[in-house]
């Protein structure tokens, strides 16, 4: 068996995959971008602008708790799939911030509402009030893997915290 030439030898470690690729974007709004495109929501806008079911598949409200659908098949890009369990993660992590997103207050959901998850694609909001904005809040809601949570966590491991640094 013959040994592969100094050149074939150097083009084959350049196209083997080697390590983990960083992204290093300064624009002040990278996170929306990142958030965009690494993570689900349960709802997007149309052409039109109006709600449309993303991750949720469908909703109701009954009194002041919506039950929200989550939509069978999702999987983010780590292989996990998105149950109503990612979706409680998301709600509980964002929760314990004083001011969860940079673009307004208006965003936030009311910090006394509770949310149970009776199976894996079901997930109830309880709010302690009417809240007429729950479905557009949910545009700005982003859901991320546990590999997410547990290893950055929006600067955790950086900042300790994901509010503020924005």
């Amino acid at each position: 068996m013959t040994q592969p030439t100094r050149q074939a030898a150097a083009e084959q470690k350049r196209r083997t995959p080697m390590g983990t690729v960083h992204v290093v974007d300064p624009h002040p709004l990278n996170w929306l971008y990142i958030t965009w495109n690494t993570m689900e929501e349960p709802v997007r806008t149309d052409e039109r602008g109006h709600i449309v079911g993303a991750a949720m598949e469908d909703a109701h409200w009954e009194g002041s708790t919506l039950v929200v659908k989550v939509r069978e098949g999702i999987r983010f890009q780590d292989g996990e799939p998105l149950t109503a369990h990612s979706v409680k993660r998301a709600f509980d992590e964002v929760q314990k911030w004083r001011a969860p997103h940079p673009p307004g207050t208006y965003l936030n959901f009311h910090p006394d509402t509770r949310v149970e998850v009776p199976d894996d694609y079901t997930i109830r909001f309880e709010f302690p009030e009417p809240d007429g904005l729950a479905l557009a809040k949910f545009r700005g809601f982003h859901i991320a893997s546990t590999r997410f949570w547990e290893e950055e966590g929006f600067g955790y491991r950086k900042y300790g915290t994901g509010e503020g640094h924005w």
